[in-house]
């Protein structure tokens, strides 16, 4: 995953883009950590069940900038993409999902593009 200023979730039809509005203080807020080099993460697990599984989980990196992010889902390391709209409990991580986005796009981190 590149950054860019629009992406997508590996089967969602949806586009995502940064808000103009975005501020490193509401990244903090919301449980973006920086990182060394500067840019904000967000990892958050896709399990309904328990927060504290290693299972799937959205990951979120926005540059120092501001200017440009990736987002996908990926499997409990980290390092693969997965569709979570194929396979079995799609409708259990797709609530997730929307839930941590929807609260994404109320603070002003993300946008949705039509």
């Amino acid at each position: 995953m590149a950054y860019t200023k629009e992406a997508k979730i590996l089967g969602d039809n949806r586009i995502f883009a940064l808000s103009t509005e975005i501020k490193k203080y509401t990244l903090r807020d919301v449980g973006f950590t920086e990182s060394k080099g500067g840019k904000f993460v967000l990892e958050r697990p896709l399990d309904p069940t328990s927060p504290y599984n290693a299972s799937i989980k959205l990951k979120v990196t926005i540059s120092s900038d501001l200017k440009t992010f990736k987002i996908g889902v990926t499997s409990a390391n980290g390092l693969k993409e997965i569709n979570i709209f194929k396979g079995s409990d799609v409708e259990k991580h797709v609530e997730q999902l929307n839930f941590i986005i929807d609260n994404l796009k109320e603070r002003d981190i993300l946008i949705e593009k039509n």
